[in-house]
């Protein structure tokens, strides 16, 4: 089991009184977040950032804070997303809406920074385009492998309309194959065969593999596409793919597929077939 999965099987929350400032003291949240969220004696709480403050339209009254904790683990820092619900001096992890059962938690996430609308991170489409696509995926996950296709078939049909920006989201612990891989297409995509990510979704390959050798070879035969171990070991890659994974963090992404269209979560992930008229 994972360290991160471990922390977060350890968080609780629970709701407490703050003071009626707009702006929370950085000195109670770490607190709160301390005493309320992990209840672990081995983890301490040693800051906690707020990311970004908005209001839900539909609970008046109430602000979400969308925040990174950084705890101390055994030595080790680590960084933990959280949000939480503010009014009147009040905290609460969740709000439920008793007549929908809507929880809100399950609802919101942070705003899209301009900044991951960048031309390292465009596999299809003109930067310009009428509709920017974000896309956090996994090559084995099945729920990616389902839409990747069409999605990156729009883009490319319709270069003006759409513009697909790809962040690589392995999901190691699912399937440790998916590290590998993403490393190489990450190497394609450079290159510009971004055809090859596409045939990459496409592959059969045991998800649990491991061995770089044994991942590689598997790619040439069923893609065409060959690349070295000294490539997708480069400080290079490993610096890109931990900047995605930086990137998900920010943005509170924990599964694959998920998808944003002109900044917005799309919850279901269908949005991306109505920006075009259907033939």
């Amino acid at each position: 089991m994972s360290l991160m999965l471990k922390l977060l099987k350890i968080l609780l929350l629970s709701t407490i009184a703050l003071s009626a400032k707009t702006e929370i003291d950085q000195k109670q949240l770490v607190r709160y977040f301390g005493d309320h969220v992990v209840k672990n004696p081995d983890v301490k709480v040693t800051s906690v950032t707020i990311l970004e403050q908005k209001s839900v339209d539909e609970v008046k009254g109430w602000e979400v804070f969308f925040a990174q904790m950084k705890v101390d683990y055994n030595g080790e820092e680590i960084v933990v997303p959280e949000m939480f619900f503010y009014k009147d001096g009040v905290v609460a992890p969740s709000l439920v809406d008793i007549k929908t059962r809507k929880n809100y938690r399950d609802e919101l996430k942070p705003s899209v920074p301009s900044n991951l609308y960048n031309k390292s991170h465009l596999i299809a489409g003109e930067m310009d385009a009428k509709h920017k696509i974000i896309l956090f995926s996994d090559p084995l996950c099945p729920f990616c492998q389902e839409i990747f296709p069409d999605m990156l078939k729009v883009a490319i049909d319709n270069p003006k309309t759409i513009a697909l920006y790809y962040y690589h989201l392995p999901l190691k612990r699912l399937h440790p194959a998916s590290e590998v891989l993403t490393r190489i297409m990450h190497v394609a995509q450079n290159e510009g065969k971004i055809d090859v990510l596409e045939k990459i979704y496409a592959m059969k390959i045991d998800p649990k593999e491991t061995n770089p050798t044994t991942i590689l070879k598997a790619v040439e035969e069923q893609t065409g596409f060959s690349t070295t171990l000294e490539k997708i070991e480069s400080k290079e890659v490993l610096d890109a793919l931990a900047h995605d994974e930086e990137v998900a963090l920010r943005m509170m992404v924990t599964g694959t597929p998920t998808v944003y269209i002109d900044g917005k979560w799309d919850k279901l992930r269908e949005g991306f077939r109505s920006l075009v008229p259907k033939r």
